[in-house]
C-alpha cells in the first residue's frame, strides 16, 4: 500500500516540505496514549540474534537510521518504534545555522534517489544534546544506540574547525553512545579539504585526546565520502590506524552524476548536492570492500548508500561492513524498512560474519 499509494501522494509536493509534515504527523500520532506500543509490535523484532556488539557497544540489531533525517534529535523515540537500532542525529554544528537556501533537496525518481544540498541547518549542539537527555530520562523501555554526527559551522574556517567539533564534542558526550566525525559534506564549502591526511589527522588527534581525558571515552568514528581515490582511502586506513578512532563509516553522498537514469537537463537544472540512494550503492560498497580488504578487516565499518532491501544489506555487510544504515531508502520503501531486512537476518536470508570489535 505504501508504494502503492501513500508513496505517489507524498511526491506530489515538495520533498523538504513534505519530510517536515510527514515527520510531525509521526510525532504526533506516536505521542497518542497506545500507539507507540502497538507501532513497536508492529515493527520491533526483539530477538537476540539481532544482536551486534561493534566498538564496544551492543546494537539490539544492525539496521540503524543514517544521519541527515533526524538533525535535531527529534525523532529517536519514534525511529526506535519503527525498528532501528541505532539512531544518527545531525549533522550538528555548535551554532544554530539555517543552511543554504531553499529549494536544496530533489527527488530522482528514475534512480531512486536524492540530490541535497542542505548545508548543515540544524539548532545547533546544545538544543539536540538537550533533547537526547530529556529523551534518556524518558527511553520508555526502548533499546536504541544513539550517534552524533558531528560537523563545523558554514563560516568557520577551516583553520578554526577543530574548535567546533571539540564544541560540539562536549556538548554531545554525556548524550550520545557513540560520535561520528563529518568532514565529507559535499555541501559546506571547503569542508572535504579537511579529509586531506594532515588536517584530518591534525583533527582527529585532538578529539581523541579530549576523548582519553574522560572516565569512559566513547568510540568515534570517522564518515568518509564516496568519491575518495584509492591512495587517499589507503591513507583512511593510516590515519584510523594512527589516531586509534574506533571505525568508518562509509559513504556519504556522492557529487557524481555517472549513469544517473534521470533526464540530464533535470539533474543540471537540479545543479550542486551530493547524490544519495540507489546511484550511491555499488560504488559505497566497492568502498566498504577496498577499506575492508586492504585494512585486514583492522576496524569497524557501517555501510551506507542504496541500501534498499534486504539483498542489498547483504551485499554491504558481504563487503566487510558490520552495521548498515539508510536513509533514502526509508523514503522510497517506506516504514517497514527496517523490520524487513531484520526479519531476512533472522530467517537466514542475509547472512553474516560480523565482527566484534
Amino acid at each position: 500500500m505504501y508504494k502503492r499509494i501513500i508513496l505517489p501522494l507524498l511526491f506530489r509536493f515538495d520533498a523538504e516540505t513534505i519530510h517536515h509534515t510527514v515527520t510531525t504527523l509521526l510525532k504526533f500520532t506516536l505521542a497518542i496514549p497506545g500507539v507507540s506500543a502497538i507501532c513497536r509490535k508492529l515493527y520491533v523484532l526483539d530477538d537476540q540474534r539481532l544482536h551486534r556488539t561493534v566498538f564496544g557497544l551492543t546494537f539490539p540489531n544492525p539496521v540503524g537510521m543514517a544521519a541527515g533525517f533526524d538533525k535535531n534529535a527529534d525523532l529517536v523515540s519514534e525511529l526506535s518504534d519503527l525498528g532501528f537500532g541505532f539512531v544518527e542525529i545531525g549533522t550538528v554544528t555548535p551554532r544554530p545555522q539555517p543552511g543554504n537556501p531553499r529549494p536544496r533537496l530533489f527527488r530522482l525518481k528514475a534512480d531512486g534517489g536524492l540530490i541535497n544540498r542542505m548545508g548543515f541547518n540544524n539548532k545547533g549542539a546544545g538544543p539536540a544534546g538537550g533533547r537526547l537527555r530529556h529523551f534518556a530520562q524518558n527511553r520508555g523501555g526502548r533499546n536504541v544506540i544513539i550517534g552524533g554526527n558531528i560537523g563545523k559551522n558554514k563560516d568557520t574556517p577551516n583553520e578554526s574547525a577543530l574548535n567546533d567539533y571539540l564544541i560540539s564534542f562536549r556538548e554531545l558526550f554525556d548524550a550520545v553512545d557513540y560520535f561520528v566525525v563529518n568532514v565529507s559534506s559535499p555541501n559546506t564549502p571547503g569542508l572535504r579539504d579537511l579529509q586531506e591526511k594532515e588536517p584530518l589527522t591534525h583533527l582527529l588527534t585532538a578529539l581523541q585526546t579530549e576523548n582519553r581525558q574522560r572516565p569512559s571515552p566513547k568510540p568515534i568514528l570517522l564518515k568518509i565520502a564516496p568519491d575518495l581515490t584509492n591512495g587517499q582511502l589507503d591513507d583512511i586506513i593510516s590515519i584510523v590506524a594512527e589516531t586509534g578512532i574506533a571505525g568508518v563509516i562509509a559513504t556519504n553522498t556522492t557529487i557524481s552524476r555517472d549513469g544517473l537514469q534521470t533526464n540530464a537537463a533535470t539533474v543540471s537544472q537540479i545543479g550542486a548536492g551530493g547524490v544519495s540512494g540507489r546511484p550511491l550503492r555499488e560504488r559505497s560498497t566497492e568502498v566498504i570492500r577496498y577499506l575492508h580488504q586492504q585494512s585486514g578487516g583492522a576496524f569497524p565499518i557501517i555501510g551506507v548508500g542504496g541500501i534498499f532491501s534486504a539483498e542489498d544489506a547483504q551485499e554491504k555487510l558481504s563487503a566487510g561492513a558490520s552495521l548498515v544504515q539508510v536513509y533514502t531508502s526509508f523514503i522510497y520503501e517506506g516504514p517497514g524498512l527496517a523490520k524487513r531486512i531484520n526479519r531476512a537476518i533472522l530467517n537466514g536470508t542475509v547472512t553474516s560474519t560480523l565482527p566484534t570489535a
